[in-house]
């Protein structure tokens, strides 16, 4: 895995000679997790590339899980982004598809397992993730339920109403995941619950000016009444000396959800943690990356530079891999 800064950015993005070695990689893990009908390692495969192709930095700590494990994440990041555009889209949105589309899922996911598969790629290979590790229901109306508020609701009078909306929209998501990391501590959940907040908070402040353009504000109305910041100062995309104080505010609520979320890392089976540890780092690092920029998030879009995700991942990926032969040899001996 290692990679030059080029040919880790052809395998994020899923093109190039990077792409194609990372597709063979990704049959590798079909393979190691035992999927081999036909058309349900299509439905991973294209749950995989929007994975690759929107959620890079993410991507990027999937790759340090066991491969038996990863098309599993794909399934979750991939019916998460599917639904997600319905509502977010800039170019367009389709609210109604939504609603169609969550409540078909939601049919067949009540149908016995040996019916007809759902002829929906992504919504089969999340029916099949959910199936084989148990994932709640639950979870996924609570997502859903989410996804739907977008469709009607701009703003959140308070940081409670926003983290209503964060549970189904981000918490659920480390709830789904859990299974699949293997915790070895029941404490692990609420870690997982606010890691998924963290990791949501950290988009929101560097979504800031793309949410304006829906919009819609995900900085609860009290702290923008706090340091009087109102939506018309927000959308002149000057950012302000009260505009910073504010950005400044949420960025420091948002290391609190990382230092409470930490310690569930080593809650997690040995082979998961270095797959949550970098996807922590990173985005933890969008936080650093805003305040380089100067907190202009109202006009631009700032990113953990490519050359970071690397530094970061690199390392773990050969960690993570000496951590799985140390496993192996233990199962082996046992």
């Amino acid at each position: 895995m290692a990679l030059t800064a080029a040919r880790g950015e052809e395998a994020v993005q899923g093109t190039g000679a990077g792409g194609r070695r990372w597709a063979a990689v990704s049959a590798r893990a079909l393979d190691a997790a035992g999927i081999t009908d036909p058309g349900l390692r299509a439905a991973y495969e294209e749950c995989r590339k929007l994975h690759a192709a929107h959620g890079k930095t993410y991507y990027l700590a999937t790759l340090l899980l066991p491969p038996a494990k990863r098309p599993y994440v794909w399934a979750l990041y991939g019916f998460a982004r599917y639904a997600d555009e319905f509502v977010d889209s800039l170019d367009r949105p389709d609210p109604q598809a939504l609603l169609d589309w969550g409540a078909a899922f939601l049919d067949g996911l009540s149908s016995a397992s040996t019916s007809a598969p759902d002829p929906h790629p992504v919504s089969r290979a999340m029916t099949h993730t959910m199936r084989r590790w148990l994932i709640p229901r639950a979870h996924v109306e609570a997502f859903l339920e989410s996804m739907r508020m977008d469709i009607t609701i701009t703003g959140y009078p308070t940081y409670a109403d926003l983290e209503k909306y964060m549970y189904g929209s981000a918490s659920v998501i480390g709830l789904q995941m859990l299974p699949i990391l293997e915790p070895v501590a029941p404490e692990a959940a609420a870690r997982a619950r606010a890691l998924g907040e963290a990791f949501q908070m950290s988009n929101f402040l560097r979504d800031v000016g793309e949410d304006l353009q829906r919009g819609r504000i995900y900085m609860p109305q009290e702290d923008l009444d706090t340091f009087g910041v109102t939506r018309e100062i927000l959308g002149r995309g000057v950012v302000t000396p009260s505009v910073r104080e504010l950005l400044r505010f949420e960025i420091e609520r948002t290391r609190a959800l990382y230092t409470f979320a930490e310690p569930g890392i080593d809650m997690l089976h040995p082979t998961s943690r270095d797959c949550v540890r970098t996807a922590f780092t990173l985005y933890r690092g969008i936080l650093d990356a805003v305040e380089d920029a100067g907190y202009q998030v109202l006009t631009e879009r700032v990113s953990v530079p490519l050359s970071r995700r690397l530094a970061v991942a690199l390392p773990a990926a050969r960690h993570a891999r000496a951590v799985r032969r140390k496993q192996e040899r233990w199962v082996r001996v046992a």
